[in-house]
């Protein structure tokens, strides 16, 4: 941890993800390849992230590049916002942008036989908070042919470079002025998460 906007933890980063699970996978070959793709995070008993779980479609050449290469960016982007310096309070105040973003390496390893878990696991974490939280059941006979188009998988990750750039660096009274501006917009609870100073 370099700076303000590096200085994260382990349930920051969680929380990221759970909250904008939908990540650009990047892979490498003759050309760069990308698909946007709901992922989940796995953590170990300490809690330290360990690797991501999804799935992608059969029919994505992108599996092919993983067969080649199994090396993966993973890009996460959270809430985010051009900060004006009107925002600020102070006319003589640089405008920014605040945001908060996640890039993680890791080797993707493919595995149906993984489909039934990781499409069991995204259909809990994304109709967790319904009242009555559909499931895959649903689906009946469907669910045999639909299942037999995905492809999952499970990657490991090597490499974590997140970023919180949320106005940790700013006086009180500006960031002050700022979260006022914001009001329930999503970046202002993440600039009041990611707040370590003292007042």
């Amino acid at each position: 941890m370099s700076g303000p906007f590096d200085d994260w933890t382990n349930d920051d980063l969680a929380a990221l993800i759970a909250g904008h699970p939908l990540a650009w996978v990047v892979t490498r070959g003759e050309r760069f390849r990308a698909t946007p793709l709901p992922i989940l995070l796995e953590r170990d008993a300490d809690g330290a992230p360990v690797g991501l779980i999804g799935h992608f479609g059969r029919s994505n050449p992108q599996i092919e590049a993983v067969r080649a290469d199994p090396h993966a960016l993973f890009l996460f982007q959270g809430p985010h916002r051009y900060i004006s310096p009107a925002m600020a309070g102070r006319a003589d105040w640089g405008p920014t942008w605040n945001y908060a973003v996640a890039r993680i390496e890791a080797e993707i390893a493919l595995d149906t036989a993984l489909n039934d878990e990781a499409v069991a696991r995204l259909i809990a974490a994304m109709e967790r908070d319904r009242p009555e939280p559909w499931t895959a059941d649903q689906l009946g006979a469907r669910y045999d042919a639909l299942i037999r188009h995905i492809v999952a998988f499970r990657a490991r990750i090597t490499h974590i470079d997140a970023r919180f750039k949320l106005g940790q660096d700013e006086t009180n009274t500006v960031f002050d002025t700022i979260l006022a501006h914001l009001g329930d917009d999503p970046l202002a609870g993440w600039m009041r998460r990611m707040d370590r100073r003292e007042r």
